[in-house]
């Protein structure tokens, strides 16, 4: 932890060029110094070039000095607390071993805004699979959630935007389920639906037509499993990756099952997926229903099951948002402003059917 002082201020009345007072401000600020512990690099903590001090200057509307391992914040009250907040936390961070950057910095910023009643430093630390020289862990709140989920129930549904880590992170639980002998097979599949191009023009046999809708799944094994085994795990059965399609009429015994795309199921195929669950077995659906490539008109699987399933016991729907994106931060910025529009669009569209729909105009009008 960090050593704390706080001084409260007031902005006196000052005089201009002139000598003449200037207007006085009644707001309370806060002054708040920051002692880091001797054993803390603070090359560590502020970054090279102050490169992490910079994203925090940004982060808060804080004045902020350092001193040699002495940090002054000043500004509002509430400012300064969560400047303080936030130095507390990258300590913790650095105490279990953990290298700071800036997105770290960003996100713990978002997450004492919001308030949760968690410690950043609890959802940065947790690990859930290390692979490969590093160690894959939730960044968000709603990751830590989602992940917690997976561990507490049968049937977990993770629903949100592109970039939120929801079939990464599945595959990374799935990864370890494997290694700790809770199932024996990992089966992942998704949906071989057309995003615009024509799978029949593809070419080559049917598994190489389908071989790049299953791509993803390849290269996110590829970050967590050694290369050279994944072919031998494949040719035993223990690792399969497969169309939908290629489900029906099956019962998955002692599995961790993850259908990915899931918004570009039907209803029956949903139904179809979700009663293969056999004794033993996991499953993890995820998708993200703002883009369904199904032909129009047609209702996503993902977005029937919603209301089906939901408050049944051992089935979990987990639901993350932009704030939830990791990958670079122009995609939660897109994510969001798609969804303006789309809320506009439906506003606009209610509007013309109301006009349309409202009563005739009166005689003689």
């Amino acid at each position: 932890m960090t050593d704390t002082r706080n001084d409260d201020l007031r902005a006196r009345s000052e005089s201009d060029g002139d000598g003449q007072p200037a207007s006085t401000q009644g707001d309370p600020r806060s002054q708040v110094k920051i002692v880091i512990p001797a054993d803390h690099s603070m090359v560590s903590l502020l970054g090279s070039g102050d490169e992490l001090l910079h994203v925090i200057e940004r982060e808060f509307a804080a004045d902020i000095h350092v001193r040699g391992n002495e940090i002054t914040a000043t500004g509002n009250p509430a400012e300064t607390a969560l400047v303080t907040a936030l130095f507390d936390e990258l300590v913790e961070l650095l105490r279990k071993g953990t290298d700071l950057t800036a997105d770290a910095v960003e996100r713990i910023a978002a997450m004492l805004r919001a308030e949760r009643g968690i410690r950043p430093a609890d959802v940065l630390t947790v690990g859930i699979l290390s692979a490969r020289g590093r160690t894959i862990r939730p960044k968000t709140l709603n990751q830590k959630r989602y992940a917690d989920a997976i561990d507490k129930h049968t049937i977990v549904f993770a629903i949100g935007p592109a970039g939120t880590g929801k079939t990464y992170l599945a595959m990374a639980k799935a990864v370890k389920a494997l290694q700790a002998k809770a199932v024996n097979r990992i089966i992942l599949t998704r949906p071989a639906v057309e995003a615009g191009e024509r799978l029949g023009f593809l070419p080559g046999t049917l598994y190489e037509k389908i071989d790049p809708y299953l791509r993803p799944l390849y290269d996110a094994l590829h970050d967590m499993l050694d290369p050279d085994s994944i072919p031998r795990l494949m040719a035993a059965g223990t690792i399969e990756i497969a169309p939908l399609a290629f489900m029906r009429g099956r019962s998955l015994n002692d599995s961790f099952i993850i259908l990915d795309e899931a918004q570009n199921t039907s209803p029956e195929q949903m139904k179809m997926f979700l009663t293969r669950l056999g004794f033993g077995s996991q499953i993890v659906v995820t998708g993200d229903v703002t883009q369904v490539d199904l032909p129009a008109g047609q209702v996503s699987g993902l977005r029937v099951v919603q209301d089906i399933l939901e408050g049944i016991e051992d089935i979990h729907f987990a639901r993350l948002t932009s704030q939830d994106v990791v990958r670079h931060r122009l995609v939660g910025k897109i994510v969001d402003a798609y969804e303006r529009y789309d809320a506009y669009e439906r506003q606009t569209q209610l509007g013309s059917a109301n006009r349309a729909s409202g009563p005739g105009r009166r005689k003689g009008s």
